[in-house]
């Protein structure tokens, strides 16, 4: 198989397309706003997000689709409540500039730290959205809510509780590490406990985040290891939440018991793959530092093998729950074709029996007003023949 049928047969499978544009946005997302510094790794998110969004705009341009069309979904129809019937949406500018100034004049006067930290990138990509978001064609409207949502998102998960703490401590630099006390370090020391690695939580001093102390099997000198916010995963699940939840909005026309039980199911294996993270790391410097090592080997599962673990998952949940979870968009379709897949083979679609489709020789189906727009099969690259889609379209 060429790259060329490689590359058509993924842009025509929308569950393959959307989950190599998700994984790579996600690889990209995740390395910009909490980098492995240090490490060849930091220097990927760029490439990531290049590839992300190239790929993202290849596949939504081979998609025809009527400027015209608007999305009825819960993210439309909540955009559209929030921004008071969309009269708000011509201040996104404004409200975009609001941001960057806001947080740029906070880090100047108030930050113990004024180099942009990983919650000012995360602020400041949102203000980026809020400032872009009046410039994407009305088509491409339900991907443009979904990263505008993605990045509101992940504000209200990572930033907000950051600043109502600091607030609330009367302390505009303090630490959050409430994270690693409640939901982290206890239920990771339980987990060694039970496979047989003695090791006790406790606090340390000068810090506010906990420390985890064990003694390694083949080294006779106790090891604290202090689980920050910074290294707590975190902000890998805040990425995973606010773009799980954002797809979800964006695909579904309605609440629903299943899209209620996929949010719930996608936060609790994050949260496990977080607590098995922080236990595989613990586990490599149990088992495989010594004296000579010291403890290279757990820093270096720190620096790389963790976010492999997490991004690994990642693609792993997405890819499971695109193949074998129908998008919601598909629920006013026929029964029988959702059962037999008639799927449009350029914008994945199914046909159903008030649209008139169109047959190609080499068995593929199109919608008639998709295929109207091309001149050959996107599968077999054959002509398509121009009086047999007239007649398809007038119900011959």
């Amino acid at each position: 198989m060429g790259l060329r049928t490689l590359a058509k047969t993924i842009a025509n499978s929308r569950p393959i397309s959307t989950l190599l544009v998700l994984v790579t946005t996600f690889a990209g997302v995740g390395l910009l706003i909490d980098r492995p510094k240090g490490i060849v790794v930091e220097w990927l998110a760029l490439p990531f997000l290049a590839i992300g969004g190239a790929f993202f705009m290849w596949i939504f341009r081979r998609v025809p689709r009527s400027s015209a069309e608007t999305p009825n979904t819960l993210a439309s129809r909540l955009l559209h409540r929030l921004t008071w019937g969309g009269r708000l949406v011509g201040l996104f500018p404004a409200f975009g500039a609001a941001i960057i100034i806001a947080d740029l004049a906070y880090n100047w006067m108030q930050s113990a730290s004024p180099s942009l930290q990983t919650e000012d990138t995360i602020a400041l990509l949102a203000a980026g959205t809020l400032l872009g978001y009046g410039f994407v064609p009305e088509r491409y409207a339900r991907e443009r809510d979904f990263t505008l949502l993605f990045f509101v998102l992940l504000n209200a998960f990572l930033v907000a509780p950051l600043l109502i703490t600091r607030v609330y401590y009367a302390d505009l630099n303090k630490s959050v590490d409430v994270y690693s006390w409640v939901a982290l370090a206890p239920q990771t020391s339980g987990v060694l406990t039970l496979l047989g690695v003695s090791n006790q939580v406790h606090t340390v001093s000068g810090s506010t985040a906990p420390g985890l102390t064990f003694t390694p099997e083949h080294f006779s000198v106790q090891v604290t290891v202090v689980i920050t916010t910074a290294c707590s995963g975190i902000y890998s699940f805040g990425v995973f939440a606010s773009a799980f939840v954002a797809f979800e909005l964006t695909e579904f026309k309605r609440p629903s018991t299943r899209m209620w039980a996929l949010i719930v199911l996608g936060f609790a294996t994050s949260y496990l793959a977080n607590v098995l993270r922080m236990v595989v790391i613990i586990l490599v410097g149990y088992y495989s530092d010594t004296p000579g090592t010291d403890l290279q080997n757990m820093l270096l599962a720190h620096s790389y093998l963790g976010w492999i673990i997490f991004l690994g998952w990642i693609t792993l949940f997405w890819s499971l729950l695109l193949r074998f979870t129908p998008q919601e968009s598909n629920a006013d379709v026929p029964h029988e074709l959702q059962r037999r897949g008639v799927l449009c083979g350029i914008c994945r679609r199914e046909l159903t029996p008030t649209l008139h489709g169109y047959r190609c020789e080499c068995g593929s189906f199109f919608h008639v007003a998709c295929a109207s727009q091309l001149e050959a099969c996107s599968n077999c690259q054959r002509p398509l023949k121009s009086v047999a889609l007239e007649r398809a379209q007038l119900g011959g």
